[in-house]
């Protein structure tokens, strides 16, 4: 009953009399659909949120499947690491960049850069070494140095969308900031940790093959980021000079997906990291191109990219779901031994993910505050806390990264293969259903609810408030639209101020009149600035919540 729904999408077409392919098709839509109702009506729940969801569902139909197939096969979809790199996660990605809060995320750049990147490394390093150390001794199998490498990569990978869909980026937007930022920087960067490797050679392992890899691991890192940051632009400048929307509003939104994906896939056709090119290409498309285009296609193309990175995300937990039930895995991985023997490895990976976690999370915390003026906001013992509980879930990069390495086409026949598999789908199960359940209430525990006669009122006031905070948090509003008074303040109190003021005077004088953004795109009858000058600040309000 799996159909291996990368290999029709490779050849384009579908033949209609596969009866089979049509019904597992129609089943995986119909349960998507299931997993948005009931997310949905479950949205109040303080346990429960969509990721959870979609992984029960995907339980429930992989047993479901497994007792109408006599225990033979429990998927509808067979896993496809071409689905996943080339379909479902750049939307996923490019989403995450085209919504964030730009300015707030430069603002804690360094320290989500510590989180992302070098806790990304530190965590490796624990994870690698405890495997070697500790692997050994349950005698899973002939496992080589590229193999615990590996596997240091793929569990280095986080997932914080349950603590994302919980977190308030307008009451805690410090805290929001680091959590969101780290957990794309760590996926960036555990992507192309594990395709360093790829390309490692082990045999000859000196220090001049550690230098190369690390060498190798910061060139696919700035060159993958410039590419991001070139493509996005390039589709500025084309929807500037063009002004599509004299003719037609679809063109727009159309060149602004194409070359979104287009990043993703040129970077892919260069051996880049896929992850951080389309990332700052949305970005850097938030930035300029968002504003080049009428009001109808920002809101279009901002609902659309959200849809598309919601629907892929729900296709990945629910088929995450189904796998934990695959029973040709199962029955590889536990011959020959006991079938405790990979949630025995399983415990033993996410004891080094905690502890790895850990080991950088309060000691880079600590370095931050230690950097930080008295007059900028510190990270807490209890936002240390939420931020390292946050990363201890593991999703579908690591799943992915996993099949890539130890299976071809979603198959293995080798029995440390099925264990390392297995293991990693039971690390993702756990750690999605019994951190994302308890998720909820440990923030509500560390981080109560505003409540109070107040929270209504300054509710309400929010649209009238909303240009001067986004100017104070960090919009794409110009300096002269807020008063001396807060321009003086905001000067006082920002230490990165110069960094900041620089590069808005460069953006300014060169950037904005040859790309486009708010405020430099003249005004044409029929060109992509539909409003006049003279209209008040509180008309850009819809920009600023974008920024």
């Amino acid at each position: 009953m799996g159909l291996d729904l990368g290999a029709i999408l490779k050849s384009g077409s579908l033949g209609f009399s596969d009866h089979d392919a049509i019904v597992s098709i129609n089943i995986f839509i119909a349960l998507l659909c299931s997993c948005i109702v009931i997310g949905h009506l479950l949205e109040g729940n303080r346990w429960v949120n969509e990721s959870t969801t979609a992984l029960l569902m995907g339980l429930i139909t992989g047993g479901v499947i497994l007792f109408a197939t006599g225990g033979t096969n429990s998927r509808i979809l067979v896993f496809s690491e071409d689905l996943f790199f080339i379909y479902l996660l750049p939307p996923i990605i490019f989403n995450a960049g085209f919504q964030v809060k730009k300015k707030q995320f430069f603002r804690n750049f360094m320290t989500i850069i510590l989180f992302g990147a070098v806790g990304t490394m530190i965590s490796f390093v624990i994870i690698t070494l405890g495997a070697m150390g500790l692997f050994k001794k349950l005698d899973v199998g002939p496992l080589e140095l590229g193999d615990y490498l590996a596997i240091g990569a793929i569990f280095s990978a986080t997932d914080s969308v349950c603590t994302l869909q919980v977190l308030n980026q307008d009451e805690t937007p410090l805290l929001y900031s680091l959590v969101f930022g780290e957990g794309v920087v760590n996926d960036a960067t555990s992507v192309v940790l594990f395709n360093a490797i790829e390309n490692l050679d082990i045999s000859q392992f000196d220090a001049f093959v550690l230098l190369n890899f690390i060498g190798n691991f910061l060139y696919l890192f700035f060159t993958s980021t410039v590419l991001g940051v070139a493509t996005g632009l390039l589709s500025a400048y084309i929807i500037k000079k063009l002004c599509f929307a004299r003719h037609s509003t679809d063109r727009e939104v159309s060149i602004m997906m194409l070359m979104a994906y287009l990043s993703y896939m040129l970077s892919m056709l260069l051996d880049l990291s896929g992850i951080l090119t389309v990332f700052f290409c949305g970005i850097v498309m938030s930035h300029y191109t968002w504003h080049n285009v009428t009001e109808s296609s920002r809101v279009t193309t901002k609902h659309t990219f959200a849809t598309l990175s919601f629907i892929a995300e729900i296709f990945l937990f629910l088929y995450v779901g189904m796998d934990a039930l695959d029973i040709e895995k199962w029955k590889l991985a536990s011959s020959r031994c006991s079938p405790k023997k990979p949630i025995a490895l399983s415990a033993i990976i996410m004891g080094l993910v905690m502890v790895g976690r850990a080991a950088f999370v309060f000691p880079l915390s600590f370095l931050s505050n230690l950097s930080k003026k008295e007059t900028r906001p510190k990270i807490s013992f209890k936002q240390q806390v939420i931020i390292w509980w946050a990363g201890l879930m593991r999703g579908a990069v690591s799943i992915a990264l996993a099949y890539n390495k130890f299976t071809a086409s979603g198959h293995t026949a080798v029995r440390v293969n099925a264990i390392m598999i297995t293991s990693t789908v039971i690390v993702v199960l756990f750690s999605t259903m019994v951190f994302g359940l308890l998720t909820k209430p440990l923030l509500t525990l560390l981080i109560p609810p505003r409540t109070g006669p107040n929270t209504s009122s300054l509710l309400s006031s929010q649209s009238i408030l909303d240009p001067l905070l986004a100017s104070m948090m960090g919009s794409d509003f110009d300096v002269g639209q807020i008063s001396p008074h807060y321009n003086l303040q905001f000067i006082l109190t920002a230490p990165t101020r110069s960094v900041h003021r620089l590069w808005r005077k460069f953006d300014d004088r060169f950037m904005r009149p040859m790309f486009g953004g708010r405020g430099f795109v003249p005004f044409v009858p029929g060109s992509p600035v539909e409003r006049s000058e003279p209209e008040s600040h509180l008309g850009t309000v819809t920009e600023a919540e974008h920024s």
